[in-house]
């Protein structure tokens, strides 16, 4: 579970570096790297937003868990 936490996080990482990319140069690496809108670039979008509700989850019941 540790391992998947951990790869969770660094996806997370990846995004916000890609978002942040675009926020301030305009420049999106991932369609860089895998062409605007092909099947791959979609994926790692994809792949990314659910390493992001993983964590919401995990973070969610660590919150819960400290509460009893």
């Amino acid at each position: 579970m540790k391992a998947l936490n951990t790869t969770a996080l660094i996806l997370i990482v990846i995004g916000g570096v890609n978002w942040g990319l675009v926020g301030f140069f305009n420049y999106n690496l991932v369609d860089s790297i895998f062409n605007q809108g092909s099947f791959l670039a979609r994926a790692i979008y994809a792949i990314v937003g659910l390493a992001a509700l993983w964590t919401v989850v995990v973070m969610g019941s660590k919150s819960t868990n400290k509460d009893k």
